[in-house]
Formats: C-alpha cells, structure tokens, sequence
C-alpha cells in the first residue's frame, strides 16, 4: 500500500470531488481515480459511489477514512520524531503557557534551559489559562504555567511562584525628584481602569474597588500586552502583577502608584502536570531556581 493512495483518499473523503482533491494535492484528476482504484483492490471494497452527480462514502469509506487519518499521522509523527533525533534532540517536552505568564521573565528561563539541556526540544503552546487544564488532560502538552490552580483529581499543583500586584499608571513626565506623588483615587477619577487581563484575582479586587472608589469607569482587556500597551498611550491605568511591568518601570513608560485604601492581592502562578515524571521534575526544579 502506498502512502500516496492514503493521502489521496483522505483528501477525496473530505472534499467529496476528484477535481478539487486534484487541485490541492497538484495532480490529475486521473491520477485521483488511479490512487483510489488502487486503494479500493488492495483493501476488496468500495470507498466511493456515485448518486447522479454527487461523490459520497460508502459505508467502508466512512470507517476507513478514520484509519487512513491515524496511519498518516503515525507516519508524519515517525518523519518529525527521526528528525528531532537528527537535530540532537533525545528528549522532548511540551509546555503550554499563558499569554500572561509569557510576559515575565520566563521566556529568559526558558532560554537558559535549552542552553543547559540542548538534549531536549522545547515545544511552547500559548493557551490562555482556563484551557491549560484541558490541555495537560488530553496530554497535549506535557506540563502547564497557569495563573489558575487546578481541582481536577488527575491534576498534581505546583505553586511556581507568587507575583506582588501593583496600581500601574503611565508616566506623567514629570521628574521624578520634583513631581507631586499620583494619588489612587485621582487617577481611578480621571482615567478608565483597564480589568480582566488575569483570571485569578480581578473579581475579589473590584469587590474592594466598588466599595472605595464606586465611580471608577471600567474597560475590560483581556489580554496583558494590550493593557500595558493601553496604558503607556494614556488610554488607562491598571493593577498588574510587577513582574509583567518591570521593563515599563525600568525604562520610565510606566509609574508605579502608592496604595493605602485597601490591601492588593497577589498574582499565583501554577506549575500544572497529568504526570510527575523525572523530565518534568527536572524542568520545574530549573525552573524554580529564578526568581520571578
């Protein structure tokens, strides 16, 4: 059996038309109805049948089409693991992270990994954290960095870290020796406070807000960069957690605002496995070593 007759047959199933299954593989028609043909006497049975017109399954098509899916995906999976073995890669290890926690420094940590561990190839899927769960259940990835602890029983939690929130303003121009101190309610008075960019503490934070400052306009942003983006451009103010604003703050884009009318909350982050096997042990064990 050949694997372009496979790969035809699977592009025939889902379109439903020989010509179009022509045009996306760069064949001939001819060439569809040979690869098919071929296909339909090595496996003794029909695949297609024709009504007038129309191309549909038979029965032994539709049950086929899902073997035909798994034995190309075996073979494409085979073709990447050879080459990562080729690379130098022995090991391989799937990380899912917030778009939140991408923002700190772990992409650095990340970097002084591979350089440690050059053996193992580093696969970064970006998934926002009430999906990560999901992710490391289905053992699409490996391990998970979320901002959200799991209660799942399958799931083992590992507190990675916990991040000081700060009321973030942008900066006024000021000097800083000579400039007034920015007051919280002023600036919550005059500005929109941008919310929702991290899943775990904004709804008990509003709760404080609403209590002290019940004027205060909101706008949700969903996603970090964007918020500090907003900010710097003076579209708003927030309360993000410090490690995501250190650069900002270094480089003066950002202030950072004293808080006094009610105690901040403290941004975790979670280290979330399906398996606790020695490569991600190890990973974590890196991994904890800086300080975020």
């Amino acid at each position: 059996m050949e694997l372009t007759w496979l790969q035809t047959f699977i592009t025939a199933a889902e379109n439903l038309n020989f010509r179009k299954s022509a045009e996306q593989l760069f064949i001939s028609q001819p060439s569809v109805t040979v690869h098919i043909k071929q296909l339909e006497k090595e496996l003794g049975t029909l695949l297609f049948e024709r009504n007038g017109k129309k191309l549909k399954l038979t029965e032994a098509g539709r049950r086929y089409y899902l073997h035909a899916k798994q034995l190309v995906s075996i073979y494409k999976e085979g073709i990447s693991d050879l080459q990562s073995y080729n690379q130098g890669f022995s090991r391989k290890l799937t990380i899912a992270i917030s778009p939140l926690i991408a923002d700190t420094i772990l992409p650095y940590v990340l970097k002084q990994y591979v350089k440690h561990y050059p053996e193992v190839e580093i696969s970064v899927k970006i998934i926002e954290s009430v999906d990560i769960e999901n992710a490391v259940l289905e053992e699409i990835v490996d391990i998970g960095f979320s901002c959200l602890e799991s209660y799942h029983p399958q799931i083992t939690n590992q507190l990675l870290y916990e991040d000081k929130v700060i009321f973030v303003a942008p900066h006024d121009g000021q000097d800083f020796e000579s400039a007034l101190p920015l007051d919280e309610e002023e600036l919550l008075l005059n500005n929109y406070l941008l919310t929702h960019h991290h899943p775990g503490y904004w709804n008990e934070l509003m709760n404080h807000i609403k209590v002290f400052y019940p004027s205060t306009k909101t706008m949700k942003v969903s996603q970090i960069h964007i918020t500090k983006r907003f900010i710097v451009e003076g579209l708003g103010v927030s309360y993000l957690p410090e490690s995501t604003v250190r650069r900002e703050l270094m480089e003066g884009r950002l202030l950072e605002v004293e808080t006094y009318s009610f105690p901040l909350p403290t941004a975790k982050t979670f280290a979330v496995m399906k398996y606790e096997h020695q490569q991600q042990r190890d990973f974590l064990s890196f991994v904890s070593k800086y300080r975020f």
